[in-house]
């Protein structure tokens, strides 16, 4: 086994490339993105909860930040953030429907329509209508009747097209769960016509519209930074173990197989992949459960990402498409190097070969390389 050099027994960094100059460019750059005036917002997530939520509570700051008037619509039960009105997802019940899709994709589709029927009818009074993606089509219909001046598309992911793709590359490598993206391509081609203006996270994501024949007139760049509670701190624990982590759904399209691929057979025993987050198929537990097994170094957990982030000595992103992910950049902003595919938006905001690495999306080899060089000490070295 190669010894940890001293450079990768040091834990994260002291510093961040997203510092307060950072953030405050950030976030001059939404208030400058968002509409004035009473704007509604709907999630389908709760505020500030996970990646979705996070999106949303962004959102709402820079309205309110530019002098406006937000006003949320969220997934939610029992007591809703303040200004937000909690809404449950109801499924669209369709026999049709059940029949011919996948039980996960039928899942996601009736989830998708639920919250935007029930959000349709709970919109306040408002100028302005800012809708996720995948989730807008009633409400538009319904902003357009109460005579909103203007209805507007958050995209979370990058074009549909695009996301269909790059999710059937990561299938053909690893047939474990549906697809459920392909349900939802209709639905989403819909808002894209419908909206005024669709707000995009990344310039990844801005050219995907481009290159599918969305005009630049109808974007916007809304970009994304994570919570302030993601800040550097020294680490002081000598050796140890490497940690090499993931936060975020344990999917096929995110790269969990591939990230597990990468690391089974790297020799060095004192290497842990750390898994944050929670499968949503039988297939992906399943194979999870069989890498486990087979793998000591392989662990799954729930909970708050930060007490792991503050352990890890890498961090990897392998997905087939992001439009920004919350996650790596987190890292980063706790002074974790990053390993990130080509596919995800947040690549962009890696300064330097310091700080991280973008990789081919779906590169096997790559990976397992460069995840062994980190671990050597042969880059991120400061």
């Amino acid at each position: 086994m190669t010894a940890l050099s001293d450079a990768a027994r040091s834990g994260p960094a002291a510093t961040s490339p997203l510092d307060a100059a950072w953030r405050a460019r950030a976030e001059a750059a939404q208030m400058a993105a968002v509409p004035r005036g009473r704007v509604a917002v709907s999630c389908p997530a709760p505020f500030a909860a996970g990646g979705l939520g996070r999106h949303l509570q962004e959102v709402r700051l820079a309205i309110d930040s530019a002098g406006g008037a937000p006003a949320c619509v969220c997934e939610g039960r029992g007591t809703p953030a303040a200004g937000c009105t909690a809404v449950q997802r109801q499924a669209r019940w369709r026999l049709s429907d059940a029949i011919a899709r996948p039980f996960h994709a039928w899942r996601m589709w009736s989830a998708s329509a639920g919250f935007d029927a029930a959000a349709a009818r709970r919109l306040p009074p408002a100028e302005h209508l800012i809708a996720f993606n995948g989730t807008a089509l009633a409400q538009f219909a319904a902003a357009r009747e109460a005579r909103y001046a203007s209805v507007s598309l958050m995209s979370a992911n990058s074009h549909m097209r695009h996301v269909l793709r790059q999710h059937a590359a990561a299938h053909r490598s690893y047939p474990l769960e549906p697809q459920w993206a392909t349900h939802l391509e209709a639905r989403n081609l819909r808002e894209y016509d419908a909206a005024d203006r669709i707000f995009v996270t990344s310039r990844y994501t801005w050219q995907s519209f481009v290159e599918e024949g969305v005009s630049e007139e109808q974007l916007a760049l809304f970009p994304l930074t994570p919570s302030p509670r993601f800040a550097p701190t020294p680490s002081s624990r000598p050796g140890g173990s490497f940690d090499v982590l993931y936060v975020g759904a344990l999917t096929v399209h995110k790269g969990v197989p591939l990230l597990i691929d990468a690391i089974r057979p790297l020799p060095f025993s004192n290497l842990r992949l750390v898994l944050v987050g929670g499968w949503k198929t039988r297939g992906m537990r399943r194979f999870l459960q069989r890498a486990i097994a087979a793998d000591p170094r392989i662990s799954v957990h729930p909970g708050d990402p930060l007490p792991r982030l503050r352990q890890a000595r890498l961090y990897v992103h392998a997905a087939y498409e992001d439009g920004f992910a919350y996650a790596p950049a987190e890292a980063l902003a706790c002074g974790v190097p990053v390993l990130v595919s080509e596919d995800t938006g947040m690549k962009e905001l890696i300064g330097s070969a310091r700080e991280g690495l973008v990789l081919a999306t779906g590169d096997l080899a790559a990976l397992r390389e460069a995840i062994a060089a980190a671990y050597r000490g042969e880059i991120f070295d400061a």
